[in-house]
């Protein structure tokens, strides 16, 4: 099974659960707290939600899912960049830690960069960790440059981790981005990695090549495109699944590998890049 791990922490499944659009339909709550529970016991013990998701209601959801249970998670929010300061961020992460029922995050995250300076929203991280309210933090949507204006700050290597958007279709980020992560031993969390829904997943699920390779190994297309997500070292995938069988589904691809031929034939039908790209975000 493939694992990652956040700084010295113990290694996670390099597939974990995320939480976006969850807890906007009352009507859908308890399926998507069966969801998560089902993910936990599979074994996807990283689950990644925020404060924008629903406005705090996909945290609330997160929070009932892990009543008596928590032990069992690795939990990751994340802080809106407006709330990123020195004061701010202390708020918000504790509104964060009451809609989840849990005194602490393993990790938090600023979700995007706005116009905090680093240096403050590194310094209300640190003042977070020491006051046991997280055990690690790092930065979601930060391009080369970015990370490279944060390491550079003091406390900015602590940053334990840089989520993004990667997927077969979005590959801008092993031109750069992915190869300075790994160079400092910094994890890469791919958000959509089965890509955004609409017109562009829908592409990718109707794809011949997918729909080949796929067939030949036995797997679904969205087990086939998690695989190769966390085929990279350092890489792990957070995809949401609203359902038991879709959590299940996604769990069973840990233990799937690619061939070198396979993998060359998805290079052909999605080219990796051939110079920097601009960040991709969703």
């Amino acid at each position: 099974m493939k694992t990652i791990q956040f700084n010295d922490d113990t290694p996670l499944p390099a597939i974990g659960q995320g939480t976006w659009y969850m807890g906007e339909n009352p009507a859908q709550r308890a399926q998507e707290i069966a969801a998560l529970q089902a993910g936990l016991d599979a074994g996807l013990k990283l689950i990644d939600t925020a404060e924008m998701y629903a406005e705090g209601g996909a945290e609330e959801v997160v929070g009932a899912a892990l009543r008596g249970r928590r032990d069992q998670a690795w939990l990751v929010s994340k802080v809106y960049p407006w709330n990123a300061g020195e004061v701010d961020a202390i708020d918000a992460c504790e509104r964060s830690l009451r809609r989840l029922q849990t005194d602490y995050l393993d990790l938090y995250l600023l979700h995007w960069r706005g116009n905090v300076p680093l240096e403050e929203t590194v310094r209300a991280m640190q003042t977070l960790q020491q006051q046991g309210k997280i055990r690690h933090w790092g930065v979601s949507n930060f391009d080369s440059d970015d990370l490279q204006e944060l390491w550079s700050e003091a406390g900015g290597m602590g940053c334990a981790t840089n989520q993004v958007l990667y997927h077969v279709a979005s590959r801008g980020i092993e031109f750069d981005l992915l190869p300075l992560c790994q160079q400092h031993h910094t994890p890469v969390m791919a958000y959509c990695p089965l890509a955004q829904a609409g017109r562009l997943r829908q592409a990718l699920f109707d794809d011949a090549t997918l729909q080949q390779i796929a067939q030949q190994k036995g797997i679904s297309i969205a087990q086939l495109l998690l695989s190769w997500v966390i085929r990279q070292p350092g890489v792990m995938a957070i995809p949401k699944a609203g359902s038991v069988a879709h959590v299940q589904e996604n769990a069973a691809a840990l233990n799937i590998t690619l061939t070198s031929d396979e993998l060359a034939l998805l290079d052909r039908a999605f080219p990796p890049p051939q110079h920097k790209l601009a960040l991709d975000v969703v």
